[in-house]
């Protein structure tokens, strides 16, 4: 099981942090996020890990290196113009049919053979792990139809799926992602549905945090010193 790791953002929520330390290696204890996973992703069973590096990219190869500390080969591949999330695809070297694609900044539970053993029976061009949400309103919500009101509901709770940032992906979908441009996950995922392509899901309620803020970093730090880490 082959897995893309994406750390070559900025992380500009979390500026100024995020001038002198890539968000990856913010530390959860006495680990960074992304060493977190990496252990999280060797025992799961994946044998090779590449890193899609850009924003600081020497800092990250300098933890990492060769992946020999942490049992799993790493490897590298640096974009020297921000290619977006699934831009930096592109420009990956021998990719296996099927591979796990992670945003670097993810703190989470999930089964991530599980995931990739669900993609693989469904037979998907890509599957997507989603996490169940729901947004509450504070204000009674109303529909209206040619100025008339046509229902009503006091202070209703939208529950959706949202994506966790965590793919699994076919390599024939790479030939959608254009060279040398920016090119997100939800662009990849909007081109496959217009083109009637396989896209699957994973429904996920394991503990998931996108470290967006430092609110979000201190809140994951609590809710991981409970778990026993790798």
């Amino acid at each position: 099981m082959q897995t893309i790791i994406l750390v070559g953002g900025r992380g500009s929520r979390l500026d100024p942090y995020t001038r002198i330390l890539p968000k990856p290696l913010f530390p959860i204890g006495d680990k960074p996020i992304a060493a977190i996973l990496v252990h999280q992703l060797q025992s799961a069973g994946v044998d090779e890990i590449i890193m899609c590096l850009g924003y600081l990219a020497d800092l990250i190869k300098l933890y990492f290196q060769d992946g020999s500390q942490f049992g799993v080969p790493i490897r590298y591949s640096v974009e020297t113009d921000p290619l977006g999330t699934a831009g930096p695809l592109r420009i990956v070297n021998d990719l296996e049919d099927d591979f796990l694609v992670v945003n670097g900044d993810e703190l989470t539970t999930l089964d991530f053979r599980a995931l990739y053993e669900h993609h693989l029976a469904m037979q998907a061009d890509m599957t997507v792990a989603v996490h169940k949400k729901a947004v509450y309103s504070s204000f009674g919500v109303l529909e209206i139809k040619d100025g008339q009101v046509t229902a009503y509901e006091e202070k209703p709770t939208l529950n959706y799926w949202a994506s966790m940032g965590i793919y699994v992906i076919n390599k024939r979908v790479l030939s959608l992602i254009p060279d040398n441009k920016r090119f997100d996950m939800p662009d990849l995922v909007q081109l496959l549905l217009s083109q009637h392509a396989r896209v699957a899901s994973f429904e996920s309620q394991d503990l998931w945090f996108d470290i967006g803020t430092m609110a979000d970093l201190e809140k994951a730090k609590e809710e991981f010193k409970q778990l026993k880490l790798p």
